[in-house]
């Protein structure tokens, strides 16, 4: 067997302005035959849509045609939707976008604790990858697009030992 290309993915610059060794050694995957899911929020939708097309275009270089996108109020109601694409049994895999900016109240910790518990919850639950930065107008790095990656590369590793 071939040794897998690897592409590097870089990683936004790391705000302290201190150098980094941050970044992602990709393996180039074969998602040919995946059906992705996609469950996006639609509050603070420009960050969000910018992670949907990232995580898509992600997804077609590793050759999955099949992708479902859905779209939920906010963040909170992200892993509900995820359960429900995931319990259907049409997908190998659901990647996860919301954005919550930080306020001056505590609502960013309660809603993004509940999330990411809810996100956690359906991985261990359904054994299935799940997911949640975004380059808006060439800012930063686009982290939809490792998202869409990590989802192929679980999906294969799910699919491999899957009995």
């Amino acid at each position: 067997m071939a040794t897998p290309t690897k592409r590097k993915i870089e990683n936004a610059p790391n705000p302290d302005g201190a150098k980094t060794i941050r970044g992602l050694d990709l393996p180039t995957f074969d998602g040919a035959g995946l059906h992705i899911g996609i469950v996006s929020a639609r509050w603070n939708s420009v960050v969000c849509e910018n992670l949907v097309a990232g995580a898509v275009e992600a997804l077609k270089s590793c050759n999955v045609t099949d992708i479902t996108t859905e779209y939920v109020a906010g963040s909170y109601e992200i892993p509900q939707a995820a359960q429900v694409m995931l319990e259907s049994g049409k997908f190998d895999g659901i990647i996860c976008i919301g954005c919550l900016i930080k306020g001056g109240t505590m609502h960013f910790e309660y809603i993004s604790e509940a999330v990411t518990q809810g996100i956690m919850r359906l991985n261990l639950d359904y054994k299935r990858p799940a997911k949640e930065r975004a380059g808006v107008d060439g800012a930063g790095h686009n982290s939809g697009k490792d998202w869409g990656i990590t989802a192929v590369e679980s999906c294969l590793l799910t699919k491999k030992y899957s009995k």
